[in-house]
């Protein structure tokens, strides 16, 4: 560091600079806000960190993104919440307490006081005394109410679910626990699936209101994450149809969810899952029961996580029992199936395999009939027993082979088949989403307790609110095997009944950390209430967040769980709105060596050690201009040394210049203005324009760096500025460089702006507003074609380059309504003189 100093000859110092602002920040409470209806309000906030190990310059960009975007508002006038807090309960704290023989809450707060100490080191301008961990009893306190209000709501029950089971450690393993089927920590054991009593929160209930109010979202959330929680609350329009089995005690028949009832026809076997509870009681009496008895064990302890069964080989076997279709009184055989999940549907499908190609994989294996019922309505004529591959165009094709409903189209047969069915008794139309219920249960220590206590007399009791928070034991013993911690401490286990006062026992189980994370944001604006959640008013104000700023990873179920939650707490009042969150942005990763930035992989540049070592402005800025902010970036060391460079250019100038600018006036006279001003004045005034676009609507934050770098070396470019520049015109040129660059790497920028003669502060300072007439350029006026034709004219600066004149054509009225919706196959462009667009 001493070293690049020297050979640059700055005196930029950016640890001592970066302290001396933080400093005066906190002194001065910069960043502290409360509601104030008088003033148009602004939350943003990122989402709240897992403090495990140490913050990396992949987890800094979130931050800054987020940094930049409340440091604008403030300056454009806003009144801003951003704060921060700790996603601190979770399985990682609790084997790692294991590991190192400690508590967890010890992991955990020693890693929040290193992540504290990484943000704080960077600037971030968080109002701190909002801060919240979800691990103090202040905050988990009102999970446990809102678990309470939702059980008084019938929202929150408790039913058997499968889980993962390894033997050896006698526990239940969380789905990241289970690797390629085996127990995590015992590579040589076989994960099983078991059913044990579970608590689930119906996230069912509200699965149309979910979809339908993301209505509410377009243009405000990326729509890969839209399309994402589309399929995965998956709204299908079908029909539920009975096959009817005789001669199985219990049985009458099998129901299926088809949303291709108008292939029944080409149904040649029905599959259940090995969960199915009719399994047993189709193997009852039957021939195969003893041979597939085995089988039926094993696919019954396979993992139960999804992923695991998408890409797990597809076996099963026939249970001897046959259903009949009700459309054509054909008997098909009955079928056990792994990849069949009794979580979806009715658990049991119809295996169409001329159709779908999951059941034509599987009927080929097991050499079970393909039979075509829709063909399409052009090229070759499909045949079952030479097909390669399922045929399952939905809407391009004709029925064939399906009795009266033979030279139907698919749609047409959907319809009539439905009706027919509900009009015979067999069958009903029927919405099916794939959203299942959110299982909470976790048999762990390091979560939130369920308040639920278990009476011999009285049942099942809901700790009374009184009596809540139902607080952690402070001693667990954690092995990590044998049944859930909390279940081992009888101080916490036995209890009194709230009813009857007789001897009872406590619910073991804890709250999936989702369930923390579901509400934070609420939190933030009233922390430390200790009568409700919040107050209604408070957060009346703030919400909905105005930009909320996140991986993609979080797509599916952070924020599916917080828009759950947002609607329960509509309904008890509490809100007013239906979405928590008014925008969404999904920013990309940190590469280094292709691959994203991780203590696993050992590829991590540790963000406090990178600001010790260049500053934290520096890496604010690199982060910014590497690439565009939901781009993913590759970490270089020779970028980040470039970043440095640039700001000690900047330092130079101003240090060089303000000794005979800070006294100068801040007016800029009108008149007289020799070439060298006109120049200056035009880029800053040009590059004020377009950075202030950048900065409010694209948030192309890379380009508006390289705008202000341009900016810089046309100052540079017209040194001496003592020589045709008078003081103000070099004033108003340097405030304009120093505002631009505040949001981005502020502590720099309060340094130069003290240096520019300014004694109150940056953060009081509003952002400038561009003049359009010191903007202009000389000019010219280039005819635009659509096809030949003339369709308008624009003007434009001398030289500009062909991309920026398509850009002003597209948003010009006159030519844009000849473009829209259009392809652009071809452009001529003859610089200053004419843009020609060929559109199809």
């Amino acid at each position: 560091m001493a070293e690049q100093r020297e050979q640059t000859g700055s005196g930029y110092e950016p640890q001592r600079i970066e302290a001396k602002w933080q400093r005066r920040w906190e002194e001065a409470r910069v960043f502290e806000t409360e509601a104030d209806p008088s003033q148009p309000k602004y939350y943003v906030l990122e989402m709240l960190p897992y403090p495990s190990g140490t913050l990396h310059m992949g987890h800094m960009r979130n931050y800054t993104i987020g940094d930049v975007v409340a440091r604008v508002k403030r300056m454009r006038g806003f009144n801003v919440l951003h704060p921060m807090g700790w996603d601190a309960f979770g399985l990682p704290a609790e084997n790692a307490a294991i590991k190192n023989k400690t508590h967890p809450r010890v992991w955990t707060n020693n890693n929040i006081g290193e992540f504290q100490r990484t943000l704080r080191r960077f600037g971030f301008s968080y109002d701190w005394r909002r801060e919240i961990s979800t691990c103090e009893p202040e905050y988990y306190r009102w999970n446990q109410w809102f678990f309470l209000r939702m059980l008084e709501k019938g929202l929150a029950y408790r039913k058997k679910s499968r889980v993962n089971w390894c033997p050896k450690c006698s526990t239940v393993l969380a789905n990241e626990q289970v690797v390629n089927g085996y127990c995590w920590r015992h590579e040589d054991t076989l994960v099983e699936s078991r059913e044990i009593e579970q608590w689930f929160l119906k996230t069912t209930a509200y699965a149309e209101q979910l979809l339908d109010d993301f209505k509410q979202r377009e243009g405000g959330w990326p729509d890969r994450v839209i399309a994402t929680q589309l399929n995965w609350i998956g709204k299908s329009e079908g029909a539920r149809v009975r096959f009817a089995v005789g001669d199985v005690a219990g049985v009458d028949s099998i129901e299926v969810f088809t949303t291709r009832i108008d292939t029944i026809y080409g149904a040649t076997a029905l599959i259940l899952s090995p969960n199915h509870p009719y399994v047993d009681k189709l193997l009852e009496g039957s021939s195969l029961r003893a041979e597939n008895a085995a089988k039926l064990a094993q696919m019954r302890q396979a993992s139960v996580k999804t992923e695991d069964l998408e890409t797990a080989e597809k076996i099963g076997f026939f249970t001897g029992r046959y259903g009949t279709n009700p459309f054509s009184g054909e008997k098909i055989p009955v079928w056990v199936g792994n990849f069949v999940l009794m979580e979806y549907g009715t658990g049991a499908v119809m295996a169409v395999p001329a159709h779908d190609e999951r059941d034509f994989d599987f009927c080929r294996k097991y050499g079970l009939p393909v039979r075509v019922v829709v063909q399409p309505l052009s090229g070759e004529t499909l045949h079952g027993g030479t097909m390669m591959a399922a045929f399952s165009e939905h809407e391009d094709g004709t029925l064939v082979n399906s009795g009266p409903y033979n030279g139907l189209s698919p749609m047409q047969a959907i319809e009539k088949m439905a009706a027919d069915a509900e009009a015979r008794g067999f069958g009903k139309r029927e919405t099916s989403f794939r959203l299942r219920d959110w299982g909470i249960s976790r048999q762990r220590y390091w979560g939130t307790p369920i308040p639920v206590i278990y009476c011999p007399k009285d049942g099942m009791v809901a700790v009374p609110d009184k009596d809540l928070p139902v607080v952690l034991p402070a001693n667990p013993k954690l092995t990590g095997e044998g049944e859930s911690p909390l279940a081992t401490d009888p101080d916490f286990v036995n209890v009194k009944c709230p009813k009857c006062g007789g001897a009872a026992r406590r619910e073991t189980d804890t709250m999936d950390t989702f369930v923390d994370s579901s509400w934070y944001f609420y939190r933030y604006c009233d922390p430390r209430n200790d009568k409700a959640p919040y107050d209604s008013a408070k957060v009346g104000y703030w919400f909905p967040i105005d930009q909320y700023i996140g991986g993609i990873t979080h797509a599916i179920l952070h924020l599916l769980y917080s828009r759950f939650w947002c609607k329960v707490m509509r309904d008890l009042g509490l809100i007013t709105h239906s979405e928590p969150a008014a925008r969404l942005f999904t920013q990309g990763m940190v590469l280094k060596g292709g691959t994203a930035m991780s203590k696993s992989k050992g590829n991590v540049v540790g963000a406090h050690e990178m600001a010790e070592r260049y500053g934290a402005d520096t890496g604010r800025l690199y982060t910014l201009f590497a690439a565009p902010p939901e781009k993913d970036l590759e970490w270089s060391e020779e970028s980040i040394e470039g970043a440095w460079r640039f700001l000690n250019r900047v330092y130079r100038l101003v240090e060089r210049h303000s000794g005979g600018v800070s006294a100068a006036a801040a007016k800029i006279p009108s008149q007289n203005a020799s070439d060298k001003e006109k120049v200056l004045l035009r880029k800053a005034h040009q590059t004020l324009r377009r950075v202030t676009q950048d900065f409010e609507t694209r948030w192309h934050f890379n380009s508006a760096i390289a705008l202000i770098m341009e900016l810089t070396n046309e100052i540079y470019a017209q040194e001496p500025l003592d020589d045709g520049v008078r003081p103000e015109v070099r004033r108003e040129v340097l405030e304009i460089l120093t505002l631009m660059l505040a949001p981005m790497t502020p502590h720099i920028a309060e340094e130069l702006w003290e240096m520019l003669g300014h004694t109150g502060g940056l953060w009081k300072a509003d952002w400038p507003e561009a003049n359009p007439e010191l903007a202009k350029e000389d000019e010219l006026e280039i005819p635009v074609q659509v096809n030949g034709k003339l369709r308008g004219r624009l003007r434009v600066a001398a030289g500009a380059a062909e991309e920026e004149v398509v850009r002003l054509a597209r948003t010009e009225p006159s030519i844009a309504q000849y473009v829209d919706g259009k392809r652009v196959v071809k452009t001529v462009f003859v610089p200053n003189k004419l843009l020609n667009l060929v559109v199809a």
